[in-house]
Parts: structure tokens; sequence; C-alpha cells
């Protein structure tokens, strides 16, 4: 068992994530995960307490979640909903945690193909877990009846092996409309391997407090994610006036966060905070020397202060005559990117 393991240490992600969409999960059963277990050549106690697994990687020990209190109402007969195993460990802050997540993605994504699913679980993970601060990047292989995940963890990129459906049950049922039910952003191809996959309902911002906040924590981590996505957001966002809905702002983020603003000559962009291509050279690559002429650097990851952008924005919204945060509008130009169809649940904004 001692060299299996020191053969395993050195192995690959992209190895790794084959042998685990390979491997055989038994339904999720006691003895199904003991089997499993030992089919990757790692080794489990089995105890009912015990959830670490030694796989004698560098990067750390595989966890096995059980199905307790959150996770009961989800489940059909598994008694564990996920083996996650570490596959890298980074440094703590944003643009180092992003750039190893890219590495995994980009060795995964050679190995298996494009994910069919990605997305930022947000402030709320599977099973009501909370992810790390910097950002919630995910991206996923769909299958039945188990799934990978490549997952952003506590010190670095995860792995995650769980069944297929406990995780899309917890998803979908969220869909109650409370504010913030459902955080972060979630993006489908239309492959095949999405067929029967289910999209929950939405929520609504019912106050501007609740849009600057939501606003707030979507920008703020924006630039980490998309850099560990490799995506590209565009997303324009409108205001009805009473007259018309017109175009207020322009978000695009890459590896960095650039907000445009289209504010009319009767109101001061200038006093709300917003500078032009002189204060923020870098945004001219990313919009016209003078379209718009308003615009603001917020910095690539972890360096977006979101509370105080999305502070901005609402009082740039108001004061161009948005009275209500249901007036307030995601194009749809902005669900359609890279190829996956995203819906922006965290926002709480309507979208068309």
């Amino acid at each position: 068992m001692n060299a299996q393991r020191g053969s395993i240490e050195e192995e690959s992600i992209a190895d790794l994530a084959r042998r685990l969409v390979a491997a055989d999960t038994g339904g999720w059963t006691p003895d199904g995960v003991k089997a499993l277990v030992g089919g990757l050549g790692w080794e489990w106690t089995g105890a009912a307490d015990e959830t670490v697994v030694a796989t004698g990687r560098a990067t750390g020990d595989a966890r096995l979640r059980p199905v307790g209190r959150y996770e009961q109402a989800y489940v059909s007969g598994e008694s564990y909903v996920e083996l996650a195993v570490p596959v890298a460990v980074a440094a703590p802050d944003a643009a180092a945690q992003a750039d190893a997540f890219r590495t995994a993605r980009e060795a995964v994504t050679a190995a298996l193909g494009k994910p069919s699913v990605m997305g930022s679980h947000g402030d709320l993970g599977p099973f009501y877990d909370s992810g790390p601060l910097w950002g919630a990047p995910f991206v996923r292989w769909r299958g039945r009846p188990d799934t990978l995940e490549l997952r952003a963890g506590k010190t670095g990129p995860e792995l995650v092996l769980q069944p297929t459906d406990p995780a899309e049950n917890w998803f979908w049922r969220q869909g109650i409309g409370e504010e913030h039910s459902i955080s972060g952003y979630f993006g489908s191809t239309r492959d095949r391997a999405n067929s029967g996959l289910g999209f929950p309902g939405g929520w609504t911002a019912r106050s501007w407090e609740t849009v600057t906040r939501s606003l707030g924590d979507f920008l703020g981590a924006l630039p980490a994610e998309t850099t560990a996505l490799g995506i590209r957001i565009a997303m324009p966002l409108y205001g009805r006036d009473g007259q018309g809905a017109p175009i207020l702002f322009e978000v695009a983020c890459g590896d960095r966060l650039s907000i445009g603003c289209f504010a009319p000559d009767d109101i001061d962009p200038a006093a709300l905070g917003w500078g032009t291509v002189t204060e923020h050279p870098g945004t001219a690559s990313v919009f016209h020397d003078d379209d718009p002429v308003w615009r603001v650097d917020a910095g690539g990851p972890g360096e977006p202060k979101g509370r105080a952008l999305a502070e901005m924005m609402v009082a740039t919204a108001r004061a161009n005559g948005v009275s209500e945060p249901t007036d307030l509008i995601v194009g749809g130009e902005a669900e359609y990117v890279d190829g996956y169809d995203v819906t922006y649940y965290g926002l709480g904004l309507r979208t068309g």
C-alpha cells in the first residue's frame, strides 16, 4: 500500500481527474465508499465519525462529507455526498488562489474536455457551506450518476467527486424567492451532459441596501473569479426612469474589472466618484477613449472595493431617476458567456 500511495503522490491533476471520473462510487453507501477509497489506493478507517481519507498526496488528504442535518433532505439513499481532494496549495491572496485554480482548470479541461457547468457559489455553497473570501468559482463535468467538480477550497482548488442528484436538488430547492436565497451565478452549456438539468427560480431585491450588498459581493470577487474560470463577462445595466430604460453602466471583467458610466448631462458623475480615461488609463483598452466618458478601473483579483463600487453605482442610478431596485435591469447580453447560458442569481436584479 505504501508503494502505491507513493506513486499516487506524483500523480498529475489530469490523471487524478480521469481516475475519479472512472471510479465506481457504489451508490455512496458505506460499503460503496469503502470500495471507492480502496480502489483509488487510499486509506480510510470507515469509522462513522472519521471523514479524513489518507491519499499520500503532497497537497493533503481527502475529505468525505457524510449526510448530516443539512444534507438529509436532498439525498435518496446516499450516506455521503462528496469526496473532496485538494489538488494545489497556494498563498491566501486572491491573485495566487485564482492562478492556482486556473492552472488546475486548464489541466482537467485538457483531460476531460470543456466543463458542462461553470459559475460561482457566491457566499452560499452546496448544503449551506461558506466559500473562500476571495471568490467561490467552480466548474463541473456533469455525469450520471456522479459529477466531478473543481471547486475553490480553503487553501487551494479541490477536485470534488459527488453524486449528481443531491447537490442539484439542494440548488433547485433554494429558489424560494426570499432575498439572498441563492448567491453567485450559474452557467451551463447546451451539451447533452446537461440533459435533465433543473434551474431554480430566482429572487428580486426589495431595497437599495439589498442591491448594494449583492452588487458589492459580486463586483468584489469578480476579477478573481473570471481569471480563475478563464472567462470574460460583459454586463450592461439599464435603468428604467419613467421615460425609457437607457443604458447606465457597462461592467467588463476579464483579468481586471472596469466599469463604464453613461451619465446624462444634468448630473455630475465626478462628484459621485467616477473618473475619465485620464484618471483610469487602463480602461482605454476596454472602452473607447470617449465612450463612455465616465469610467473606473477597479483592479485585478483581490483589488476591487466591492461595497464602495456598489454604493457609487446605486447613487448614480438613483440620480438618473431610477426610483426602485426593480427598475435596475441586467442586459440580456450578459447571459451568454463563452458558450455558457448564465443566470446571475446572487444579484437579485431583473434581466431584460
